[in-house]
């Protein structure tokens, strides 16, 4: 009898453990599924916020790119085309005013779309963008610059001064500043009556807001912004062409992901401050990737004899060249698998050159072989041989390696089983 309950003792432990132990990656599996869930609608969110102001910072960096070929010497001629052809000075100027007129009010742009995506009213986000950037503060490029010069004046509120800083080219700051505003603007909503609604509540939201956004918003997420800059900025040149090329390797599975949403808002940032960080080092990797992408569809246009793929394979290799990976990527690469691995390869390699030539782009634009226009002028070269590069490897390993597969087989194999697994689950 005491054995028998001994034994039982024993057996209501380990069951206590095994639900304990249950319970416990039952917790742990929720929690990794949450903050998963948190990490890839918080990408989502950038990607809402910044899709819709891109063709504008796309259409600047463009007319930025535009000067610098006009500014630029040892380009066309030992001196600059304005310098050779002086009349094409006045030309220059406007160029680069309407160049450095959306970067400059930046924070308009982003205070519109991300109150929007916020849900608070888009014009009030914009008009709290104009405020950040107002001519009466010192300039968000100069504020370092006055601080270090002890020049930067102050307003004093019951004795508390506050700066007034602008912020020219800011992202971050005006993200946080418009999730305040449409935070804020619900909150009058929900509590003012009708009839003063109208009237009372953009006026509480946008002096509340801004009152909060130069005491303590501004500036902590001025910081921020700033370290987030250095950070980057120290991760690149300290990782170099080894930290490149780990990003070039990784760039397409980043894709796959949908993580890559996150990078324009992080290449803003970059190329505001241009004349600090020098441009993106993410727009020239993604490039490459891109036309790595290609060449490998490119390749498989010769292994198959399928009239079929042969037709996908040589849209899909020229849209990917172009900048639009979804054809090759989905529709050829992934389902052969090697040409996608080899398009890895061929994307690492040459972005481990970029690394070692230091190739910057100053605008955001087309990430394919026109992607040239984006590039600081100096570095146009070696961001050209970057991809030949990518194209050469990526087209050489999958072609090499390919002649010894059936890719016909492969392919109409890959196709059918979608068909099949219908099949089956009618």
């Amino acid at each position: 009898m005491i054995k028998k309950l001994a034994s039982a003792e024993k057996t209501c432990k380990l069951c206590r453990s095994d639900i304990f132990s249950g319970g416990f990656i039952l917790i742990q599996t929720r929690i990794l599924k949450q903050t998963k869930t948190g990490f890839l609608n918080f990408i989502n969110l950038l990607a809402d916020i910044f899709i819709p102001i891109i063709p504008a910072i796309v259409a600047a960096g463009l007319l930025m790119a535009l000067h610098n070929v006009l500014a630029a010497p040892h380009l066309f001629m030992k001196p600059s085309l304005i310098m050779a052809y002086p009349a094409l000075k006045g030309f220059a100027a406007f160029i680069n005013m309407l160049a450095n007129a959306p970067f400059a009010f930046l924070p308009v742009l982003i205070g519109f779309s991300a109150t929007k995506r916020f849900g608070g009213n888009p014009y009030l986000g914009g008009a709290m963008g104009m405020m950040m950037v107002s001519p009466a503060l010192v300039s968000g490029y100069h504020v370092s610059t006055a601080l270090a010069n002890h020049q930067l004046p102050y307003w004093h509120f019951l004795g508390l001064p506050v700066a007034q800083a602008g912020y020219q080219g800011s992202v971050i700051p005006m993200l946080a500043v418009a999730w305040l505003l449409a935070t804020i603007e619900k909150q009058c909503h929900k509590r003012l009556p009708e009839a003063l609604d109208y009237t009372f509540a953009p006026l509480i939201t946008i002096l509340v807001t801004a009152i909060l956004t130069f005491v303590i918003v501004g500036p902590v997420m001025r910081d921020v912004s700033d370290s987030l800059t250095a950070g980057l900025l120290w991760l690149y040149q300290t990782s170099g062409a080894f930290g490149t090329g780990v990003l070039g390797l990784f760039y397409a599975p980043l894709v796959i992901t949908g993580l890559h949403q996150s990078f324009p808002a992080i290449e803003t940032q970059l190329i505001a401050n241009v004349n600090k960080t020098g441009g993106s080092f993410i727009f020239p990797i993604a490039s490459v990737s891109n036309i790595a992408q290609g060449a490998a569809a490119l390749a498989v246009l010769f292994l198959t004899k399928d009239k079929k793929q042969r037709g996908l394979a040589s849209s899909a290799s020229m849209s990917a060249l172009l900048g639009i990976t979804e054809p090759a990527m989905f529709g050829i690469n992934l389902k052969l698998k090697f040409p996608f691995i080899a398009s890895m390869i061929g994307s690492g390699v040459a972005s481990i050159y970029l690394g070692l030539t230091h190739v910057l782009a100053v605008s955001l634009g087309s990430n394919s072989v026109l992607g040239f226009i984006s590039i600081a002028t100096q570095s146009i070269p070696a961001f050209l041989i970057s991809c030949l590069i990518s194209f050469s490897v990526s087209f050489s390993v999958t072609y090499l390696y390919g002649r010894r597969q059936e890719v016909s087989e492969i392919l109409r194999d890959a196709d059918r089983q979608p068909a099949d697994n219908v099949a089956t689950t009618n």
